[in-house]
């Protein structure tokens, strides 16, 4: 069933794509204008018929007009289809030794060549099938204008054969017009799509440089945030924390000295004094959370050590490391561990738990594998809210690989691989 405006619509794409329309005449003119690049390959085919050693000059014109036959290319799929065709970036100017080499070994150069050599005439014909499809539709579907214009000499013979054979050409001439639009806006597309694949920059090897680009912006990311972490935690540890350590010596005296006041005054000092601790250890936690300053002073296997001593069930810590990895890593390891026995004292009610962490070799270069065991239930699932998945985004933030192996019953195995080159 047609909905409600089907009509104005059918009406108006009708009327978008008449002979007489800008879609019509944008096309075409697209088309038309491939005509004259085209030109310097057409007239040194002309010439190697004449001229010994024929397919030579077309080659030589077109190997010495590339650039600026690329540059007349771009500018007219830029003003007639709004198309921007980006240029091929060089390292070296034309004119050196090295800029020619660095031309010559490019398949960029080639696919150029490729697309003036090729696609440029195919496309140059089309325009003049267009011109000859414009100018014969005008001619034959007009010839009654035609024939009412000029002064009629008797010669025309029959007259009812005379009207058959202008009936058919007007035929004629109206098909050609109503196919016009429709074969410029097929060579524009065919031409358009080859000249965005052969004149610009190769896509794949684009994307891939936008690829490494953007990890290379991820990893500066990633690295002033933990350079912003290590300057909150040395602001914390050196500012508020040595505060509140201060306090808590100041109430710990007075408690310890006023021994005149009332009982009432004693509770007070007794409690800010049992506060200022607990604000202390808080902030050791919240320290210790944003970037533990055993870490960065001695390295990884010292803070794990501590994140074991402070598990509450047996941990087994092995670090096997030859060097420190880059302080990136470092961190994202630091803080896996840590959440992986948060997740195993919070769920897996297991007994005791082993932590390793190696360097080894992979086949993307050298990895910094964790293994997390432990003897407990089993069953974990990431989409489980076990904290699992904030486990896969930390070592995902630095394109590492989480592997977990957890069947019910237990024994829980989380294997994680981070690069080290970070």
């Amino acid at each position: 069933m047609a909905q409600p405006g089907a009509p104005t619509r059918t009406l108006t794409w009708i009327v978008a794509h008449t002979p007489w329309s800008r879609w019509a005449r944008r096309n075409t003119a697209f088309a038309v204008a491939a005509i004259p690049p085209a030109l310097p390959l057409v007239a040194g085919l002309l010439l190697s018929t004449i001229a010994p050693g024929p397919g030579v000059v077309p080659l030589l014109l077109v190997l010495a007009l590339r650039p600026l036959l690329t540059g007349l290319q771009r500018s007219r799929l830029r003003s007639l289809l709004d198309l921007d065709v980006p240029p091929v970036t060089r390292a070296h100017p034309w004119h050196t030794v090295a800029g020619l080499t660095e031309r010559l070994r490019s398949d960029a150069t080639w696919r150029q060549y490729g697309y003036h050599l090729a696609v440029s005439p195919l496309a140059a014909l089309a325009g003049a099938v267009l011109v000859l499809l414009w100018a014969g539709g005008a001619v034959c579907a007009g010839v009654y204008a035609w024939s009412w214009a000029l002064p009629q000499d008797g010669s025309a013979g029959d007259p009812e054969a005379w009207a058959a054979r202008a009936d058919l050409l007007t035929l004629i001439g109206v098909s050609a017009l109503l196919l016009a639009p429709w074969t410029a806006a097929a060579a524009a597309r065919l031409d358009a799509g080859a000249a965005a694949a052969l004149l610009g920059p190769n896509r794949s090897r684009e994307l891939l440089r936008r690829v490494e680009d953007l990890a290379e912006s991820r990893a500066g990311v990633l690295d002033a945030a933990d350079l912003e972490r290590r300057r909150i935690e040395r602001d914390l540890h050196d500012g508020a924390q040595q505060r509140l350590v201060s306090l808590a010596m100041n109430l710990g005296i007075a408690r310890a000295t006023l021994t005149g006041l009332p009982p009432e005054a004693r509770a007070v000092i007794d409690e800010a004094h049992r506060e200022a601790k607990e604000a202390i250890e808080e902030l050791n936690d919240l320290v210790r959370g944003l970037h533990p300053a055993v870490l960065e002073d001695r390295g990884l296997d010292a803070a794990l050590s501590g994140i074991a001593a402070r598990a509450p069930l047996p941990v087994e810590l092995v670090v096997d490391l030859p060097a420190r990895p880059g302080a990136t890593v470092e961190a994202v390891a630091y803080f896996v561990v840590s959440e992986a026995l948060a997740n195993v004292a919070k769920h897996a009610r297991a007994r005791r738990c082993s932590v390793r962490v190696t360097r080894v070799a992979a086949a993307r270069g050298d990895v910094l594998r964790v293994e997390v065991t432990d003897d407990g239930v089993g069953g974990a699932d990431p989409a489980g809210g076990t904290g699992l998945m904030g486990l896969r985004k930390r070592v995902g933030s630095v394109d590492g690989t989480i592997m977990i192996d957890s069947p019910l019953g237990g024994p829980t195995l989380v294997t994680v691989e981070l690069p080290c080159g970070l």
